[in-house]
């Protein structure tokens, strides 16, 4: 007994000394980063739209990317952030074919659909606000900023009773189109405004961009 008495105590002791406090549980990150990787889902209204044409359906924008966060006041609630994402619009009108012929159809009146798709490759930069603290990742948040995107990718379907077309409209278009943005909200959910500065097309239509959803961030 008296042997497995002193086996005991030093087992006893040495659990002591290793058993975590409260204290060391948790080690705070005081040079933490916030929000680095962002999607976004809106929808497309679409500004300054051709007479005649009306939108149908839903016309979904997608994005998704990597910021890089880069506090500039010492308690890290103000930072900017640069980055790069890929960008998705599909933009669904219609045109009553009356409109568009005028005087000069000849077949029953109809509505001709459009849906025009681009995939680009976006460049944001953000001026950001939150409340954070190296602990809790539920927070107030207000980013704002400035996005250049480089579109690789665009066609457009049109479909009628006489059929339906695809083709490629990467000549008609402004390959760099420019916009600024704002989200703002709390903890998921970020109500996202994005409103397109230049048009969609090189020349005629003055269309361009103005999605309205929200955006979510993951560290």
């Amino acid at each position: 007994m008296k042997i497995l008495f002193f086996i005991w105590i030093p087992f006893f002791c040495f659990s002591q000394e290793i058993k975590p406090t409260d204290t060391n549980l948790t080690e705070i990150d005081s040079l933490y980063r916030e929000d680095q990787f962002y999607a976004s889902l809106s929808y497309n209204l679409v500004q300054n739209r051709p007479t005649g044409f009306k939108q149908f359906s839903f016309s979904p924008g997608i994005t998704v990317g990597f910021l890089r966060d880069f506090p500039i006041s010492k308690n890290r609630h103000w930072a900017i952030a640069p980055g790069i994402g890929y960008s998705y619009n599909n933009i669904k009108q219609f045109i009553n074919s009356d409109e568009l012929l005028g005087d000069n159809a000849i077949v029953p009146a109809e509505n001709i659909r459009t849906v025009i798709t681009t995939h680009g490759l976006e460049i944001p930069l953000e001026i950001r606000w939150r409340n954070s603290n190296p602990i809790s990742h539920s927070f107030w948040r207000i980013y704002t900023g400035f996005k250049a995107t480089y579109i690789f990718n665009s066609k457009l379907k049109i479909e009628s009773s006489s059929g339906s077309t695809k083709e490629s409209i990467s000549d008609e278009i402004n390959r760099w189109q420019y916009g600024a943005y704002i989200s703002v909200g709390f903890n998921t959910w970020n109500p996202y405004i994005y409103y397109g500065l230049n048009p969609i097309f090189k020349g005629g239509s003055k269309m361009s961009n103005f999605n309205i959803g929200f955006q979510f961030y993951i560290l």
